[in-house]
């Protein structure tokens, strides 16, 4: 799902020491390119680059109230990319915000705190496997495919030879 060879993150929240610190955090364990974005606008304009994880806060427009809040951002780009997954970071501690930003299709919701990094890199590890899994399933698929195509071609010739072989043994009788 990434270009170039590159697996991006996205890291999208209007509090740049947040956005800073949960870099540097994912930057000592995993090896993803990341991108951070102050505001959901911006990481729209850039998903052409098909980051295999955003992580979203609920909370964008505490700076600029003319951003649109996180909920929106999650929808639009669930609409545009479902295969990406959107991991939400909060500090609503609300169980109807966490609900409602698991129907719009966020993979997990982590609340800001002291445990929010753990959460978030056991999160992580989660997507991580999760995108794994899904490019073997790929490969499989694809192998299996190829080899029914191959098999399908065997079969035609099989046919094929055993069609002239009919067709000259019976001109080659009345001869």
């Amino acid at each position: 799902m990434a270009t170039e060879n590159k697996r991006y993150i996205f890291l999208v929240d209007d509090e740049p020491i947040q956005n800073e610190m949960l870099k540097d955090y994912i930057d000592e364990r995993f090896l993803y390119d990341i991108k951070i974005f102050d505001n959901g606008e911006d990481a729209l304009a850039e998903m052409n680059l098909m980051p295999e994880i955003v992580i979203l806060d609920y909370h964008l427009n505490g700076h600029n109230t003319d951003a649109k809040n996180g909920v929106e951002i999650l929808k639009t780009m669930k609409e545009r990319h479902p295969e990406t997954q959107v991991i939400m970071l909060s500090g609503q501690d609300k169980l109807d915000v966490a609900v409602d930003c698991m129907k719009y299709g966020a993979y997990d919701y982590v609340i800001k705190g002291e445990t929010a990094f753990s959460r978030m890199e056991n999160a992580l590890n989660n997507v991580s496997e999760l995108h794994r899994m899904k490019t073997i399933n790929n490969a499989y698929k694809k192998t299996i495919v190829f080899l029914g195509v191959i098999i399908g071609l065997i079969i035609l010739i099989a046919l094929y030879l055993q069609f002239f072989t009919d067709a000259f043994s019976h001109t080659s009788n009345a001869a």
